[in-house]
């Protein structure tokens, strides 16, 4: 494993899912500690749906989003615990990954402490 001088090491959490279920995992996400999230909306893709196409046909909850979030590593485990929890009642993916962070203070809440 390469060690990243100066990087801090975070938890990656990828969502793709129903424009209808955004704002539950969007919550879960916020609920976890999670400081902030990055949204992208009418992801098109290839899977185990079929082809999903990326247009919005009258708002955002017709097709699918993709939700990214960076956490710290030790708040990982409950929030993809509760991602799969919605994962097994609807259709959708989540992964989760280490990646490292310039800036930590980002990510972190504000009484956390280095």
């Amino acid at each position: 494993m390469t060690t990243w001088t100066g990087l801090t090491p975070m938890a990656r959490i990828e969502v793709v899912i129903d424009g209808e279920h955004v704002p539950t995992i969007r919550d879960l996400l916020l609920s976890s500690g999670a400081t902030g999230y990055t949204a992208l909306h009418g992801v098109s893709g290839f899977g185990h749906g079929g082809q999903h196409e990326g247009r919005l046909l009258f708002n955002d909850r017709n097709s699918l989003s993709l939700l990214i979030s960076i956490i710290p590593i030790e708040q990982a485990q409950d929030l993809v615990a509760g991602i799969r929890r919605v994962l097994d009642t609807t259709h959708g993916v989540m992964f989760v990954s280490e990646t490292h962070v310039s800036r930590p203070d980002y990510f972190t809440g504000p009484d956390a402490t280095d």
